[in-house]
């Protein structure tokens, strides 16, 4: 065989190793721990959501996926660390509707969309308001009124600056003519302690974790942000119903890994997620809590993404929510 011969026959066979060690790779992952970095402290219903998310992956793959709780910076903190993290599908995020709240507030290290490659949504929610039941008023217009009589001295918390109770509660205000004071906390665990414990007069929060208190008696329930009523409280009107028209926020949680990540792991990824989701077990005990299950493709949470951001940044425009508030 002469030498042109011989370097044809080299690069053929090292074209089939290599295409043989790629798809290895592929079929290999995962073959060690995943950590799932949640960017708010443990408690809430992010936390809740990407342990359902952890557990399954651990079952499925046979490798352990562990939740990481990674506070601070209104959620900059643990989206910086998995936006500068290896591209390899063993660092992932999973956000709430902060991830695209926060930017269009503030400057941030890393761009929301363009630094992270999504795999798929996870849940979507939508918001009760809650107030203490030392609140002298039972529904909406009672505290509308209680708030128009002392502007500046009924108090809210929220979980987290830029969070999607506090898109709700600014989005509320400008719509009933109402000024409160802003008590940011750094998750909802804490601003639902703070709540329970009369600390503070109202809150807006997922039913998955304020469900239970209103149940109890501890809390009370006066309107949701959704365009139709919670299953888990029907009894709960809207706030179109309680007379606030426009007052609709949902928000979601979803799975992100950094940008760059091999397009044949963002799909594993996405596939399994999808399969987890659409267990009959896992959506009805999402539905218990007031949990729409939001699987999606990649292409298709890219593109959900996008316009949300692009709608929510007109609600920030128009009620001049700012971060310093």
């Amino acid at each position: 065989m002469n030498r042109i011969g011989f370097a044809m026959r080299a690069a053929a066979v090292g074209a089939v190793l290599a295409m043989t060690g790629t798809a290895a790779a592929q079929q290999a992952y995962p073959n060690r721990m995943i950590r799932i970095v949640v960017p708010t402290v443990a408690g809430g219903s992010t936390t809740m959501i990407a342990r359902l998310v952890a557990q399954h992956f651990t079952t499925a793959w046979g490798q352990s996926a562990i939740v990481d709780n990674r506070p601070g910076g209104n959620t900059i903190v643990g989206t910086e660390h998995v936006a500068k993290a290896v591209p390899d599908g063993y660092t992932l995020l999973v956000p709430s509707i902060t991830h695209i709240v926060l930017p269009l507030l503030t400057n941030t290290p890393y761009d929301a969309i363009k630094d992270f490659a999504p795999v798929s949504g996870l849940a979507s929610q939508m918001y009760v308001m809650l107030i203490h039941p030392s609140v002298p008023a039972k529904d909406v217009k009672a505290f509308v009124a209680l708030a128009k009589a002392r502007p500046g001295q009924v108090d809210y918390s929220i979980s987290g600056a830029a969070s999607g109770g506090r898109l709700a509660a600014e989005l509320f205000s400008m719509v009933a003519g109402i000024k409160m004071q802003l008590i940011p906390y750094k998750g909802g665990a804490q601003a639902m302690s703070d709540l329970i414990g009369g600390q503070v007069q109202a809150s807006y929060q997922a039913p998955i974790t304020s469900t239970p208190h209103i149940k109890s008696g501890r809390l009370r329930a006066i309107a949701v942000t959704g365009d139709v009523r919670s299953a888990v409280l029907p009894d709960v009107p809207t706030m179109a119903e309680a007379g606030l028209p426009g007052v609709v926020v949902i928000s979601w949680q979803g799975i992100l890994a950094p940008a760059g990540t091999p397009k044949d792991i963002v799909e594993k990824l996405s596939a399994e997620v999808r399969k987890v989701l659409a267990s009959p077990d896992v959506v009805a005990k999402l539905a218990s809590q007031g949990v729409t299950a939001f699987p999606s493709t990649p292409d298709d949470f890219t593109a959900f993404l996008r316009a949300d951001t692009a709608k929510i940044a007109k609600i920030v425009k128009t009620a001049n929510i700012r971060i310093e508030n």
